[in-house]
């Protein structure tokens, strides 16, 4: 029975309204999950109550997990993964016939893969989720996402280091001799151990870095990177390429640097996915890896850190039937997920949203993304250029690098398309002088441009150990804090167990909104330098960088050292 018909019958039976059908099936849709568990996970129905229907409406008996104790010789008939996979547990054998315990009894592929498994006729009883996943955990140990303390010290006691030499960066080494070090079972765990261990910290990358006598493994956590682990040097070939072969990447290649992506499944229905950068150095092979987290992707533009007034600035730009949208900052400083927040506000089944990338970092579900190939001659500029002949309505370009692509970005904006790009500079006001040295035209930049935004990520206070501390008056003059604003409380977090000790935990941004209005594209035309059309933007009403991080730190948010590193003095 199909997730429509199961949907259908519990309108029927009044146990949901249409209304909540629709959107469970939206979510169910977006995130490849379960009806019914997004039914039962958004309230609208219980879950034994849905239990119970399964069983009526299948014909099939259903189980109190809790009250039967299941022999081992049975829970082996049946791998823990599958078990997971398919929200599955084997109870009872008779015979030729396993009895299942399943959520969902309708899943004849799972029924299939049982069946085709363990070689028994797979006799289906319905349980309900939550239970499914505790006698999961019991029966199986502990789950993929459980977040227990790795020790490192003791995964790397299992390594036999005299079994494994030091190879220099120079001299060639055997492939075989690669592969069977990556796979050895220690190796393996060690890597595996690493990655858990930065998705539980909430780390953005990983860095994996050899030096002539150490090699070090750090993460960057809130924007802030620190070392976690020191393993043997005699290791770093065999955890390079461990790493390699998990990003289908090519071990024998140690001369060129390669780009690839790691899938782990973290349990039934999460995936992080893993950009995998190598380099070679020196003295072997470094290995960035950037964590991109989809259940993380925060595209509500209220909670990005935007205040009310700049966001409707922003807001009305992003709204208006053409022009062009600029976003700009350093690397890491949250452009992408501005943009894809402004595509999630415009993406509606009217418009046509195309954007090239390089790379795509998340799947926007209504939204054309294309990958950048430059070995193929596929960059910005032809991307744009085919873009145009797809009957564009919205236009994301990733960056805008030469003058090629501003060129053609800017003809779009002004044939009636709404073009988002990102540029690398270090404020809004100076945005349009990059754009003129890259040998645009002044009018052509004031007739395409709707907005700049320049932004910059500042880690946050930890909300377990927020506390009130005094800053001499002094520091808070030199960081141009107005003077009426001096008597305001600034905070700072004391350190606990949540944030780790550092007193920080998570990231805030802020934002500097230029709006292109008449008075300002007329400086632009009269040649302002980048200083003057700053002054400009700002008697306009415009915070910069620097007073948006102030107004953060006075709510409390973060705190003056992390203004003071994010953002440059105006004066």
């Amino acid at each position: 029975m199909s997730k429509e018909r199961i949907g259908e019958l519990l309108v029927r039976e009044k146990l949901i309204s249409p209304a909540q059908l629709k959107k469970a099936k939206d979510r169910s849709q977006r995130d490849g999950s379960r009806l019914g568990h997004e039914l039962t996970k958004l309230g609208f129905v219980d879950e034994g109550d849905l239990t119970t229907f399964l069983s009526r409406h299948f014909g099939v008996p259903s189980v109190s997990l809790a009250e039967i104790d299941v022999p081992e010789n049975i829970i082996q008939l049946i791998p823990k993964e599958v078990a997971e996979r398919h929200q599955c547990l084997p109870i009872n054998r008779s015979g030729a016939v396993l009895v299942v315990a399943m959520a969902d009894p309708s899943n004849i592929y799972a029924i299939d893969d049982l069946k085709f498994m363990t070689g028994y006729n797979i006799e289906p009883v319905v349980a309900s989720e939550t239970a499914l996943e505790a006698a999961i955990y019991q029966y199986y140990g502990s789950s993929k996402e459980e977040v227990a303390d790795i020790n490192y010290d003791e995964i790397l006691g299992e390594l036999e280091l005299d079994d494994v030499d030091f190879v220099d960066n120079t001299t060639a080494m055997d492939v075989n001799d690669l592969a069977a070090a990556s796979e050895d079972a220690p190796v393996i765990r060690l890597v595996n151990h690493i990655l858990v261990d930065a998705i539980k910290q909430g780390a953005s990358d990983i860095h994996v870095e050899p030096y002539e006598k150490e090699f070090r493994i750090r993460f960057r956590v809130d924007g802030v990177l620190d070392e976690v682990m020191r393993p043997p040097i005699k290791l770093k070939n065999a955890i390079t390429s461990r790493l390699k072969i998990m990003s289908s990447l090519d071990i024998a290649e140690r001369r060129l640097p390669q780009d690839g992506r790691i899938k782990l499944k973290m349990g039934r229905n999460k995936e992080m996915d893993f950009r995998v950068s190598v380099m070679p150095t020196l003295f072997g092979e470094k290995v960035v890896l950037r964590l991109l987290d989809k259940s993380n992707l925060e595209l509500d533009m209220t909670k990005l850190g935007f205040d009310p007034e700049p966001l409707k600035i922003f807001k009305e730009a992003i709204h208006r039937p053409y022009g062009m949208c600029l976003v700009t900052g350093p690397t890491g400083s949250g452009k992408t997920t501005s943009l894809y927040s402004a595509l999630s506000e415009l993406n509606k089944v009217s418009e046509n949203i195309s954007t090239a990338e390089d790379p795509v970092e998340f799947n926007l579900p209504g939204i054309n993304q294309c990958q950048m190939h430059e070995n193929i001659g596929l960059n910005f500029a032809a991307s744009l250029r085919c873009f145009l002949r797809q009957d564009p309505d919205i236009i994301m370009v990733g960056e805008i690098r030469d003058f090629e692509t501003a060129e053609i970005s800017i003809k779009a904006a002004l044939t009636g398309h709404m073009v988002l790009s990102t540029l690398h500079t270090n404020d809004a006001p100076s945005t349009v002088n990059r754009l003129l040295n890259m040998g645009i035209e002044p009018f052509l930049v004031t007739a395409s441009l709707n907005v700049i935004v320049a932004q910059r990520l500042a880690r946050r206070i930890c909300k377990d150990c927020k506390e009130e501390y005094k800053v001499p008056q002094e520091t808070l003059i030199d960081m141009e804090v107005p003077e009426e604003w001096l008597d305001r409380p600034v905070y700072h977090g004391a350190g606990c167990a949540t944030c780790n000790e550092t007193g920080y935990k998570g990231r805030v941004a802020f934002y500097e909104v230029m709006a292109a209005g008449d008075e300002l594209k007329e400086y632009i035309l009269q040649g302002y330098s980048t200083a003057e059309l700053k002054q400009e933007a700002v008697r306009l009403g415009m915070d910069t960088l620097r007073r948006a991080g102030v107004k953060k730190m006075l709510e409390g948010v973060t705190t003056p050292e992390e203004v003071a590193r994010n953002t440059a003095p105006d004066r």
